[in-house]
């Protein structure tokens, strides 16, 4: 059953089962009713789905996950590239543009007028602002959510060759020559996200998210303690400046882009933010809770990778590696490096399935609703294991595990770690962070053209698309220039 679906004939069984008991729960907007409590019955939410039971640490745990990924190993590089005013500046700037955002977005789950959900983003596009909008937010979303598990894959790789670089390094010394393939690896971390996916949807993946989140606490807090480490025995670089990386005229502006495009990835996650909100209980309001969760994480991470982005720029200067943690930023201690790594890895595994999520779960609606009679689409099959039962669903298995490969080999494919992050993030923060969150709001809000209100939300958008279409000019210039001296499927790190 789709989504429109369920939503659609939920009222009815929620409104039966609570008669059932003799009584219907009324809350404040007569939409929040509940039912439970009958034998053999479950308890289920106004539209009669299972009632929700995400709370705001759940939904700041999958925030999180999804936020504080591989785009805090790329900030010291970003940084190095604006310099120690503009880089700091613009990250601030993103994150508050995020959270202004995220805000406005999060009143859009249920509609002003009917209380009725969205259950993801798209439904809540086409609830305010058409059929047409809703295809085009739902192209771009596709195209960030598929882009960002490329991305997650990308640098899991690279984390897993890090660990083998490092122990390499350490037992050859620091100048040797130590360079391996990153492909195994990747298709290690395809094999572990192919089985992961078999999660069937949010509800089930908290316990993913709070555990991704604790991991990537942990290594973005040893990248920082050891960047604080360097600054304080004095190795830190004296290279560091006001202005960032020297370099001639355009080519500094192009690396400036770039950076600018890694820092709007690192604050993206309004894509999924929807989707978050429908695991929330219905009670309190699920934007009021949604709407300190989004407080929390984007403080918590906006803390976290101005930390480690100043501290390693203040640790590398303007030699800052593209990846903090890799073996090309620090060497020693060696098995502390090893660890933040085993956590980065850890980590993506959470932060793929976050994000891969929406798209798994429009593709299964769409095939609900294209075949609904067929048991290949709606069977699900339990399978005995000595240590818990298993549901597996035939085209959950061989879809998840398509996209999930199609997703290993195109990062297997152009495995350019920083390039890929700005391009993405480029291509998706104006557009699912700024434009539809703003246009929904007015739609919603009725705000009169050309009011103060109005100008000041035109004037985000179009400053927020002129820096996209920089930032995109400049991953593009640099995943040209990488191409160029790169043979598919033969990378080394």
């Amino acid at each position: 059953m789709s989504a429109t679906t369920a939503g659609g004939g939920g009222l009815e069984l929620g409104t039966a089962v609570a008669s059932h008991r003799g009584e219907v729960d009324e809350a404040p907007s007569g939409f929040r009713q509940l039912a439970g409590g009958v034998v053999g019955l479950p308890e289920v939410d106004d539209d009669g789905k299972p009632m929700r039971t995400g709370t705001v640490w759940t939904a700041s745990a999958h925030i999180i996950t999804a936020i504080i990924g591989s785009g805090v190993l790329s900030l010291a590089w970003g940084i190095a590239q604006l310099g120690w005013i503009a880089g700091p500046a613009t990250l601030l700037l993103f994150s508050s543009i995020t959270y202004y955002t995220s805000r406005l977005l999060s009143d859009c789950y249920r509609h002003h007028s009917t209380g009725k959900r969205n259950y993801t983003y798209m439904e809540a596009v086409n609830a305010y602002l058409g059929r047409r909008m809703e295809w085009a937010c739902g192209i771009v979303q596709c195209v960030m959510l598929c882009g960002a598990t490329i991305g997650y894959a990308i640098t899991a790789s690279i984390s897993m060759v890090a660990i083998r670089k490092s122990d390499c390094l350490h037992k050859r010394g620091h100048a040797a020559s130590c360079k391996f393939s990153t492909n195994l690896y990747l298709v290690g971390m395809g094999v572990a996200e192919v089985v992961v996916s078999q999660i069937p949807n949010f509800h089930k993946l908290a316990w993913l998210s709070v555990l991704a989140a604790i991991m990537s606490f942990l290594y973005a807090s040893i990248g920082l303690g050891l960047a604080v480490a360097r600054v304080a025995s004095g190795k830190g670089e004296t290279s560091s400046s006001l202005t960032g990386v020297e370099a001639n005229g355009m080519d500094k502006i192009w690396r400036m882009c770039t950076a600018i495009g890694d820092m709007a990835f690192a604050c993206s996650y309004s894509a999924i933010l929807i989707e978050i909100q429908d695991t929330l209980r219905s009670t309190p309001a699920e934007n009021k809770v949604m709407k300190k969760a989004s407080g929390v994480a984007v403080s918590v991470s906006t803390v976290f990778y101005l930390l480690c982005g100043c501290f390693g720029y203040a640790a590398f200067g303007n030699r800052a590696p593209g990846n903090m943690l890799s073996a090309s930023g620090f060497y020693e201690p060696f098995w502390l490096i090893d660890l933040a790594n085993v956590c980065i890895v850890i980590h993506l595994v959470g932060a793929f399935q976050v994000t891969a999520q929406p798209v798994f779960m429009r593709f299964e609606a769409w095939a609900s609703n294209k075949w609904p009679d067929s048991e290949f689409v709606t069977k699900e099959y339990r399978i005995r294991l000595p240590a818990a039962i298993f549901g597996v669903n035939p085209l959950r298995l061989v879809g998840r595990t398509a996209l999930v490969t199609a997703a290993t080999v195109v990062a297997m494919a152009v495995p350019f770690f920083n390039d890929v992050l700005a391009l993405l993030g480029a291509v998706s923060y104006w557009p699912l962070t700024v434009y539809f969150p703003v246009e929904m709001h007015i739609a919603q809000s009725k705000l009169i053209r050309r009011s103060t209100n109005w100008i000041g939300l035109q004037l985000l958008n179009l400053v927020c698309l002129v820096v996209a279409i920089a930032a995109a000019c400049g991953a593009i210039r640099g995943l040209s220039h990488s191409l160029l001296a790169y043979k598919p499927f033969m990378f080394e790190q």
